[in-house]
C-alpha cells in the first residue's frame, strides 16, 4: 500500500560536507543515516546534480575528464541523511580490470547497506540509453531496488524535442510502468525540487521519530 501523499515542506540545506570517501578497498560504512545513492555513466552529470541538489558550486568535484569518480562519496546532508554518489561506468579508456573493480565495489554498496532507501539513475536525455545504461538499470532492479531514472542536460535540448527524448528513454530502458523519470538541469536547476520531493518520501519516517 502506497502512503497517502503528503505535501511537504522543501528541503532546506543548512549542511552539507564530504563525509566519507570509500575506495575500492574501503571498509564500507553503516552511517546509521538514511542514505540515497546516484549511479549513472561517466560524464553524464552527476557531480553537477548533487552540486545543485545541496546548493553548493563545487562540493562534488565536476570534471570534463570522464571517469574521474573512482570512489563512492559519502555527502552527509544537515546531520540527517547522505548522498551517495557511485563511481561512473562505461569510460572506454578504463582498463577492464580496473571496470570490473568499481563494478563490484558498486555491488558491495547496493548489496550491504543497511541504510540504502532508494537508487537514482542518471541518463542524458539527449541520446538514446546506452548499452550500460540499460545493463546498469537491470543490475539495480536485480539487487532489489527501483530506480528513479534522472534525465539529465535538459537544458542542452530544445523544449519541443523533450517529451519525444523521454519517450525515447523510456523505451529504451524497458522502464516498468509507474517508473518516476525527472528531468534536470543544472543550469535552470528544473527537477531540483521535485527530486528532493522524491527523496523525503524515502527518508522520512513512518512514525513521528525525533530528527
Amino acid at each position: 500500500m502506497t502512503a497517502p501523499y503528503t505535501e511537504r515542506k522543501p528541503m532546506v540545506i543548512k549542511q552539507a560536507e564530504l563525509d566519507i570517501v570509500c575506495g575500492v578497498t574501503s571498509r564500507l560504512p553503516d552511517t546509521g543515516m538514511p542514505e540515497v545513492a546516484f549511479a549513472g555513466k561517466s560524464n553524464v552529470g552527476k557531480s553537477s546534480l548533487i552540486n545543485g541538489l545541496m546548493n553548493r558550486k563545487s562540493l562534488a568535484r565536476t570534471s570534463g575528464q570522464p571517469g574521474k569518480t573512482q570512489t563512492i562519496n559519502f555527502y552527509k546532508i544537515n546531520r540527517e541523511m547522505y548522498l551517495v554518489d557511485l563511481p561512473g561506468y562505461g569510460y572506454a579508456r578504463v582498463s577492464q580490470s580496473e571496470k570490473e573493480k568499481w563494478g563490484k565495489m558498486i555491488e558491495r554498496y547496493l548489496h550491504t547497506s543497511r541504510n540504502l532507501k532508494a537508487v537514482f539513475l542518471l541518463i542524458d536525455i539527449r541520446h538514446a540509453p546506452s548499452a550500460n545504461d540499460c545493463q546498469m538499470y537491470e543490475w539495480i532492479l536485480h539487487n532489489g531496488f527501483e530506480p528513479i531514472i534522472i534525465a539529465t542536460k535538459l537544458d542542452k535540448l530544445k523544449r519541443s524535442q523533450v517529451q519525444k527524448n523521454l519517450k525515447i528513454l523510456r523505451e529504451g530502458l524497458g522502464l516498468k510502468p509507474g517508473t518516476p523519470v525527472i528531468p534536470f538541469s543544472a543550469e535552470t536547476k528544473q527537477g531540483r525540487e521535485e527530486i528532493w520531493e522524491l527523496i523525503g518520501s524515502f527518508i522520512t519516517p513512518d512514525s513521528g521519530e525525533e530528527s
